[in-house]
């Protein structure tokens, strides 16, 4: 640079004399002959700076370049290392847990899918009031309660180890003034002890003649009837048929101890249990208030499938049979009674309108049933008849020994259509349909406006047998006309629309003509979520 300036001076000195003395040529060829000996300088000083500069870059590349080859190296070598000190044969096994939410049911698994667990709940919060009229001022009630109640809260765990072994374990905090009203006087029995809706173990590693089957034993919610082997999440109605109610009430229904099996494919359901009390059942020999009582056990069997089905369309047929083999007996009054009785048909109040009361010396007591449902498209037709027969053979020393038996019945046939056009799925491992999943979930942002249903039922159930005699029963005939409006939001949250006209025919007793019938109009809405 130096260089440069000093001829840039010596220009300037020689164009200032070549002005003042008149300069020649040859001295301006002299400094034409400088400026490109100048110009050639500052061209090599530029490629010299330009082959530094890629130089220096390409020897950063290629050390870090080796400096990554070398921690690879290294990492490998640890890793080696460390296999080293833990051999394994074969494959090793896969670590980890896999976090997902099916129908937004929290669940967890191993890697393998080998063992799960899920968080599982339901609530079912009903409000309603009743136009309820007794016939006379004998009739009892003479009134109901208008109001709310919690019919489920229920909450609880569900999974399965090593894939076979299938677990749940599920409480139920609802039913306030239903059968959970504790030992007090006054009180509903049963439930104020316990609230175990499930608490069972299934094996289901055996897969005989083709198809699925379940070895299960612990506290469950049998699949016995159509109507029960439906989830109380799916029904059309709020409450399900008296008829049914009353049947798996004997030796079924929720909160049952029961142990069995049973085998199912696609088209043909098979199972037994034998089963037990309901929890919170008193199970002590000695106690004197509650009076000790022994514990009962019976057994059920059905056997059900749907022969006919397609793509839009399936039949659905079964047959069902339950027995009380032993009834629960009083050890401390030496007595053995049973009883067969109903809400009707809603339990905002839960006091029942039709009863046998207890009926005394049971013996046992049989229950046969036949099921039958079909589906085409958004439509789904279903209906069951029951007839029951109680013992009284018992041997207690209380009157009435030696009475015949009675036999009573009744049944339901229903209807339902879902606007919006979805269907409902057939349950191969309940022998039973699944609810209505909306197509188009409700969604302001979305448009969707969930799955709409209408349904219609009739139920009715005759608790009478041998009037005008001293061994009959005036338990009262219950007809119930339902018609239900049904909003499905989205696959976890529902309301339900009921409305419900109640005739109950009944007279004093046995040997008493006297009317204490009524009639009953009823309008209840349940708000529901489930997971």
């Amino acid at each position: 640079m130096a260089t440069a300036i000093g001829l840039v001076g010596a220009l300037a000195a020689s164009q200032a004399q070549a002005q003042s003395a008149s300069s020649s040529d040859q001295e301006i060829a002299l400094l034409k002959q400088q400026l490109k000996m100048l110009e050639q300088k500052l061209d090599k000083l530029q490629s010299q700076t330009a082959a530094n500069t890629a130089a220096t870059a390409k020897a950063k590349a290629e050390a870090k370049a080796e400096a990554k080859a070398e921690a690879r190296s290294e990492a490998k070598a640890v890793v080696a290392n460390a296999n080293a000190g833990f051999p394994v044969k074969g494959t090793a096994p896969a670590s980890g847990v896999i976090v997902t939410m099916p129908n937004n049911r929290p669940t967890i698994c191993t890697a393998d899918g080998a063992n799960c667990v899920a968080i599982t709940g339901r609530v079912h919060w009903d409000v309603g009031g009743y136009d309820y009229r007794p016939n006379t001022a004998a009739t009892v009630p003479q009134k109901l309660d208008s109001g709310e109640n919690v019919r489920r809260a229920r909450i609880g765990v569900a999974g399965k180890f090593f894939n076979d072994w299938n677990f749940a374990l599920v409480y139920d905090f609802g039913g306030s003034s239903d059968g959970f009203g504790g030992a007090a006087p006054g009180s509903l029995p049963g439930g104020g002890v316990s609230g175990v809706e499930n608490a069972y173990l299934s094996y289901t590693g055996l897969k005989p003649f083709g198809g699925k089957m379940a070895i299960e034993a612990g506290i469950m919610d049998l699949p016995y009837t159509l109507d029960e082997a439906t989830s109380s999440n799916d029904t059309m109605f709020m409450e399900r048929a008296s008829a049914g109610v009353i049947a798996t009430g004997i030796a079924a229904g929720d909160f049952r101890s029961a142990a069995g099996a049973r085998w199912y494919n696609d088209q043909l359901w098979i199972g037994g249990y034998v089963t037990g009390p309901s929890t919170g059942a008193i199970h002590s020999a000695s106690s004197a208030a509650p009076a000790g009582t022994s514990e009962q056990y019976g057994a059920v069997a059905r056997v059900a499938g749907n022969p006919i089905s397609g793509n839009d369309y399936s039949v659905h047929i079964g047959a069902d049979a339950e027995w009380l083999i032993q009834p629960p007996r009083n050890l401390i009054a030496n007595t053995q009674t049973v009883a067969l009785s109903d809400r009707p048909e809603l339990r905002i109040d839960p006091t029942a309108l039709i009863s046998t009361t207890a009926i005394a010396n049971a013996s046992g007591a049989q229950v046969y049933s036949v099921e039958a449902a079909a589906t085409y498209g958004p439509l789904i037709l279903q209906g069951e008849y029951f007839w029951y027969n109680v013992d009284r053979t018992a041997n207690t020393g209380v009157p009435l020994v030696g009475a015949p038996s009675l036999k009573f019945q009744g049944g339901y046939a229903q209807a339902g259509y879902v606007l919006t056009g979805e269907n409902r799925t057939y349950n191969a491992a309940n022998a039973a349909y699944n609810g209505v999943k909306p197509a188009h979930p409700f969604s302001l942002d979305g448009g969707g406006w969930g799955a709409w249903e209408i349904a219609g039922r009739f139920s009715t159930i005759d608790l009478n047998d041998q009037l005008g005699t001293a061994t009959g029963i005036a338990g009262g005939r219950q007809t119930v006309y339902t018609l239900a409006l049904n909003w499905y939001v989205n696959g976890n949250v529902r309301f339900m629309l009921d409305y419900l006209h109640g005739t109950v025919s009944k007279q004093a007793s046995p040997v008493s003509t006297a009317d204490v019938g009524s009639k009953f109009d009823a309008v209840a809405m349940r708000t529901q979520f489930a997971f």
